[in-house]
C-alpha cells in the first residue's frame, strides 16, 4: 500500500509540474521573415495577392504537389478562400482566406487548420519600396497555443519551425519574380 501511495504521489507531481509551468509560459508567438526582390513594389504585390500563386513558391505546396485544392470567390480579393487536403501529415487539411487588403502594401490571411490539428491563426505579407526598383517582402504569422498546450512552446522553436519554411518560400518567390 505504501508503494502504491508513493507511486501515486510521484505521478501526481509529474502531472502537476507541466500544468504549473504552462500557467507561466507564453501563449502567443509571432514569426516574420523578409526578402528583397528586384522588381517594383506594385508588380510584387500584384503577384503575392493571388493565393493561387502561393502554389508556385510556398514550401508547403511543394511538399505535396498532388494535394487536393479547392477555391471559392475571386482570387486576389477579400473573401477568397483557398483550401487544401493532403495525406501528408506535414501539410494536412485546411484553408486560407484573404481577410484584408491594403492595395500595394499588405494582405492579411486567416489560416484555418483542420488536420492533423485544429487551429485558426493569422498570417500576412507586406511589400515596401526600398528604392532602385527593389521591394522588401515580409511574410509573417501570428499564432496562439491555449493552456495547457502552451507548455509545448518550451520545447518548440516556432521561429525555426515556421520561419525556415517562410524563408524558403520567400527565396522561391524571389526566384520566380526576378
Amino acid at each position: 500500500m505504501r508503494i502504491l501511495k508513493k507511486v501515486l504521489i510521484v505521478l501526481g507531481v509529474l502531472i502537476a509540474i507541466p500544468l504549473i509551468l504552462a500557467a507561466f509560459t507564453k501563449k502567443e508567438y509571432a514569426v516574420e521573415k523578409e526578402v528583397t526582390i528586384n522588381k517594383s513594389k506594385q508588380e510584387v504585390f500584384d503577384y503575392i495577392k493571388s493565393l493561387k500563386n502561393q502554389e508556385k513558391f510556398s514550401k508547403w505546396a511543394a511538399m505535396d504537389p498532388d494535394m487536393e485544392r479547392t477555391y471559392s470567390g475571386t482570387d486576389g480579393t477579400v473573401g477568397f478562400v483557398a483550401g487544401w487536403k493532403s495525406d501528408n501529415p506535414d501539410v494536412g487539411v485546411g484553408e486560407q482566406e484573404i481577410i484584408s487588403i491594403k492595395n500595394g502594401e499588405r494582405i492579411d490571411f486567416e489560416l484555418r487548420f483542420m488536420e492533423p490539428f485544429e487551429a485558426s491563426d493569422k498570417a500576412y505579407m507586406t511589400t515596401e519600396d526600398v528604392g532602385n526598383n527593389q521591394t522588401k517582402v515580409k511574410w509573417g504569422f501570428n499564432g496562439r497555443m491555449d493552456y495547457p498546450m502552451n507548455f509545448m512552446m518550451v520545447f518548440m522553436d516556432m521561429e525555426e519551425m515556421i520561419g525556415n519554411d517562410f524563408a524558403i518560400g520567400l527565396e522561391n518567390l524571389k526566384g520566380n519574380l526576378e
